[in-house]
């Protein structure tokens, strides 16, 4: 494995009835509190009130900002740092999913910066303070919880990319499963396969001697791939919400990624196809990451014949190690086509005909991946294969 350091300074409060922790932790940072949330499920659910109880038992003056997108836009991050700045807020709580603390990530740093945020997600400038904010989650699919990355969309001008900086991990984190209990059933696909993407992205990598890391993803997979099924048909079943909710949590907390660089190369092209067609981040990745796969085969033919036989069981007598890699990549899409997950572009109402333009938002910054660099014509293959 390659030389490494390891952070992550955030405090992770997870299992049933922690919301009664929200009153000692968030009292830490202040009594102005901005609240921001997406489209008003935490309303339907109780959970909003449950939260505006706390706070008022606390004695905090409570701000609001709803409405956050499942691909969060700058725009809504810029009415966020504009409230903070206004009225003084001294701590942020994000109610929701990933999208929700991702667009909290970035309102936090703005708030005490006087350029445009856009400047932090293109790398123009790096934040030298932030506003400390906690999470409650949701929903299983980002790990945003428990990380210092963060995805933004510009609307104005089709753009969506990553960022991070270490001045943005939440201070804290809930995660009670009961409250991932109304996460209807697209969106808990979604978030499965998000999740498993994350993973896949991380174990495809360029290191040696990795049997640990490798281990543990595999491991998390196989315990997702088993709860999967079961929750989609019993949605409110706590022990599987549980499961499924930590596994979100470790896919991206770090953990899994000590000693190498994942790849992230399928994340870089569904960011171009959602920021052109505003597309469910993992409903792209569910269509994306099989190609992808099957693109890239020949770069290490046994790294995925690994993954076929220690995740998805193909049994590699009297086969070929590129069979072996092949019938897994197989077993990979017929489980998220189980799920429901989509299956190619087409699903969302996509064509060739913005194939050029999603190809030149993926190489903005040139070639990309760490497994193997793709070039323009590469990603013009991944995404044609998609349609």
């Amino acid at each position: 494995m390659n030389a490494f350091s390891f952070y992550n300074p955030v405090k992770l409060i997870f299992g049933k009835g922690q919301l009664s922790k929200l009153k000692d932790e968030l009292s830490l940072y202040g009594k102005k509190v901005l609240i921001v949330y997406g489209g008003g499920s935490i309303k339907k659910n109780g959970l909003y009130e449950q939260v505006i109880s706390i706070l008022n038992e606390a004695n905090m003056e409570v701000f609001e900002l709803a409405g956050v997108e499942p691909n969060p836009r700058l725009s809504t991050a810029k009415k966020g740092a504009e409230i903070c700045k206004k009225e003084g807020i001294e701590v942020i709580l994000a109610v929701g999913g990933g999208s929700v603390i991702d667009c909290t990530k970035l309102i936090a740093a703005a708030a005490k910066y006087e350029g445009d945020p856009w400047d932090f997600v293109t790398k123009k400038a790096f934040p030298k303070e932030a506003l400390p904010f906690g999470s409650i989650l949701t929903l299983a699919a980002t790990g945003s919880e428990m990380n210092a990355g963060s995805v933004i969309t510009n609307e104005e001008t089709q753009e969506k990319y990553g960022w991070g900086h270490p001045l943005v991990y939440p201070k804290f984190s809930i995660l009670d499963p009961v409250n991932t209990y109304t996460v209807p059933l697209d969106q808990t696909v979604y978030g499965i396969v998000d999740m498993m993407s994350h993973m896949f992205e991380q174990y495809y990598n360029n290191a040696s001697n990795t049997p640990v890391q490798d281990e543990m993803i595999e491991g998390v997979l196989r315990s997702v791939i088993e709860a999967a099924p079961k929750l989609i048909e019993d949605l409110e079943n706590y022990e599987l919400r549980e499961t499924i909710l930590f596994a979100g949590t470790l896919g991206l907390n770090g953990f899994l990624q000590m000693g190498y660089a994942g790849d992230w190369a399928s994340h870089n092209i569904e960011h171009a196809v959602s920021a052109v067609y505003d597309i469910p981040h993992a409903g792209g990745l569910a269509i994306i990451f099989p190609r992808w796969m099957r693109h890239n085969v020949s770069v290490n033919p046994e790294r995925f014949a690994k993954l076929a036989t220690r995740v998805f069981h193909v049994n590699p007598e009297g086969k070929s190690v590129e069979e072996v890699a092949h019938e897994g990549i197989d077993r990979l899409a017929e489980f998220w086509a189980s799920l429901n997950a989509p299956t190619n572009l087409e699903h969302y109402n996509i064509d060739e005909s913005k194939i050029d333009l999603m190809v030149e938002k993926a190489m903005v910054n040139g070639e990309f991946g760490n497994f193997k660099k793709l070039n323009a014509e590469d990603t013009k293959a991944i995404l044609t294969a998609s349609l």
